[in-house]
Order: structure tokens, then C-alpha cells, then sequence
């Protein structure tokens, strides 16, 4: 059954790219933020490069908080479809062990009867 589980939560990881990241070789990933905005380098060999710096650090952290907000996004669509799967998943396999259970009590109160 965790295998099962595993290889739906994969499948679809996989395939959902409308709303969903991708997982490879253990790693999640979203795939509609684009790159993982790359933090700059503070350099103090002169003002005029401190200042510089200080101006693609703040232009970084603006591109750095809608990479974040945009995998947080993916992430809880992610977690939210394969919750949402995975209870599915349960809700049949109950269905089947009743629809085997009630199969089971019918052909064994047949079978009493009969004797």
C-alpha cells in the first residue's frame, strides 16, 4: 500500500505540472517560479561598490520573496493533491475490503444453509 502510495504521489508530481512541482530522485522542486534567484555579493572595496551592492541586494530580495512565495504556492497545492489522492486511494481499497467482506458473508450463509 506505501508503495502504491509512493508511486501515485510520484506519478502525479510528474505529470500535474499545471499545479504542481516536479520530484527527481527525492528532490521537489516547483516548476512555475522560474530560477532560484541567486543572492549577490557585498562588496566594501568602496562606497560606491557598497552601495551598489546594497542596491542588488534589495532588488534580489524582492525577486527572492515571490521565488518563495511562488514555492510556497506550489508546495501546498502539491501537499494539498496528494492528501487529496491519497484519500481517495483509501476510500476505494475500504470500498473493496467491504465489497469482498459482504461477498464473503453472502457465500458463507449460502453455503450454512444449505447444510
Amino acid at each position: 500500500m506505501k508503495q502504491s502510495i509512493f508511486f501515485l504521489t510520484a506519478l502525479i508530481l510528474f505529470h500535474a505540472s499545471s499545479n504542481a512541482g516536479t520530484l527527481v530522485n527525492g528532490t521537489w522542486s516547483p516548476m512555475g517560479c522560474g530560477e532560484r534567484p541567486i543572492a549577490p555579493v557585498v562588496s566594501a572595496a568602496s562606497v560606491e561598490d557598497y552601495n551598489r551592492s546594497a542596491e542588488a541586494i534589495n532588488e534580489w530580495q524582492k525577486r527572492a520573496q515571490q521565488y518563495n512565495s511562488c514555492l510556497v504556492d506550489e508546495a501546498n497545492a502539491d501537499n494539498a493533491l496528494i492528501a487529496r489522492t491519497a484519500n481517495d486511494q483509501q476510500a476505494k481499497f475500504r470500498e473493496e475490503i467491504d465489497r469482498i467482506n459482504a461477498e464473503t458473508d453472502k457465500a458463507r450463509a449460502e453455503l450454512d444453509s444449505k447444510r
